[in-house]
């Protein structure tokens, strides 16, 4: 079973950069698919970016060309880089992975873009 953990949140200026980490521990992790997702106050959780095991990406609308999604199967990570932010991208940012009936998530990490 996988386990997840994020990290790299905190507070950011508009315009500014950040990188999210998502490391996961236990089972085999290259044959899950990975999600980024985010969840502000008041709103529904929205998936932001997708991985495949086979390294295809997808990205919502609202960041495309500024967020890049990555995997590094050697070190069981996946990261969301994250460019050019704006006060709306303001979220708890969550990794998952799933794959056939698996569906896992972390416990999630704070990003606040603020001047």
């Amino acid at each position: 079973q996988v386990q997840l953990v994020e990290s790299g949140g905190g507070l950011v200026q508009p315009g500014g950069s950040l990188r999210l980490s998502c490391a996961a521990s236990g089972s085999i992790f290259s044959i899950y698919t990975m999600d980024w997702y985010r969840q502000a106050p008041g709103k529904l959780r929205e998936l932001v970016a997708t991985i495949t095991s086979y390294g295809r990406t997808n990205y919502v609308d609202s960041v495309k060309a500024r967020f890049t999604i990555s995997r590094d199967n050697a070190k069981n990570m996946v990261y969301l880089q994250m460019n050019s932010l704006k006060p709306e991208d303001t979220a708890v940012y969550f990794c998952r992975a799933r794959r056939s009936n698996v569906d896992i998530w972390g416990q999630g990490t704070q990003v606040t873009v603020s001047s």
